[in-house]
């Protein structure tokens, strides 16, 4: 069974496990809005749980916008939780604030002790884009000033690592998606460095990713739209959609001249979510027959494999990857 709510559609989602039960968190916003598209600047973060991450229960939400003035008094969007070496939980999220129109996006974190109650870290500063790598807003390029989608990790069981959506400075418009890198000792301060990829691959934006160790190959998991690809990206991949790469370690380096695209034409923002020692792709279902459906899947079994990337794989955890269409694979693909 997928989540699905009655009355809510539901897009980005991220997940945290608590040794008994897996915890999905989603953005959420009311079907009564009539636009699927208003849904972007009328979220609330919702909750629900899961033993085995098919059926759900349905919790209250665990975040909203603040009031006025915060730097998310309008939206509060996607992220990810860690639990640091106390038991604290970590909610680092996205927020936009009426004050500048919405256009600059930033980074914020919450806690909890039980991941049910959280309470925003009034204490934490607000991580915002470095203009010594990364773009500022400028409304006739792009739409927005992009750095969101926090995804925070212990390499090594050492420094913790934070990539957000971003975008350099410099080169063609859907050119400049990057990773934004930044590092923390304690997930209080966090310091702003360059960019962990770099542009020039052809995404405009490489939205809600993440970096896990899945079936031993580091591999980093991405999503773009297609009116976000450059016109040689979208010759090369024929739409936009999930897209993973292999590298060295889960800080790469990673070449994302090289990524493959998921097999999937209407999941969009996937996530990788273990399960009794196996992977699964999970995200929400996009466009299909040109309406929003706005739900989240079941999970899609996956491996990956150095050099390729994530592969469905069947129950028995054998490769499907002879099952792709000719543009969901790159020219390596056909050379393995």
């Amino acid at each position: 069974m997928t989540l699905r709510l009655a009355d809510s559609w539901i897009w980005d989602s991220w997940y945290a496990f608590d040794g008994e039960l897996h915890h999905a968190f989603y953005l959420r916003a009311s079907r009564d809005l009539g636009d699927p598209e208003l849904r972007h600047r009328h979220p609330h973060v919702g909750h629900a749980t899961s033993s085995d991450l098919r059926n759900w229960t349905v919790l209250p939400d665990a975040l909203s916008p603040s009031e006025e003035p915060a730097f998310d008094d309008w939206t509060t969007w996607t992220g990810s939780v860690v639990r640091d070496e106390s038991g604290t939980w970590w909610m680092f999220y996205t927020g936009s604030t009426h004050s500048d129109g919405g256009l600059v996006q930033r980074v914020g974190a919450a806690t909890s002790e039980d991941l049910i109650t959280w309470t925003k870290a009034k204490d934490v500063p607000i991580l915002e884009a470095d203009f010594r790598w990364y773009e500022e807003l400028d409304t006739d390029f792009w739409h927005d000033q992009a750095w969101r989608d926090p995804f925070v990790f212990q390499h090594n069981f050492g420094m913790w690592h934070m990539l957000v959506t971003a975008r350099t400075k410099t080169g063609p418009t859907r050119d400049r998606g990057v990773l934004g890198h930044c590092v923390s000792r304690d997930l209080r301060h966090w310091t702003v460095l360059e960019p962990l990829t770099p542009p020039g691959a052809g995404f405009g934006q490489m939205e809600v990713a993440q970096v896990e160790e899945v079936d031993g190959t580091p591999t980093l998991l991405f999503s773009c739209g297609t009116a976000e690809l450059s016109e040689e990206a979208r010759s090369r991949y024929g739409s936009g959609g999930v897209f993973s790469v292999t590298g060295p370690s889960t800080l790469g380096p990673f070449d994302i001249t090289t990524a493959t695209r998921f097999p999937t034409d209407s999941v969009y923002a996937g996530r990788l979510v273990q399960h009794n020692g196996s992977w699964g792709l999970i995200g929400f279902r996009n466009i299909e027959n040109d309406e929003f459906v706005g739900e989240i899947t079941d999970p899609t079994p996956v491996t990956s494999i150095p050099g390729l990337g994530l592969i469905p794989t069947d129950a028995f955890g054998r490769s499907l990857r002879g099952t792709w269409s000719p543009q969901d694979r790159h020219e390596r693909q056909g050379q393995a």
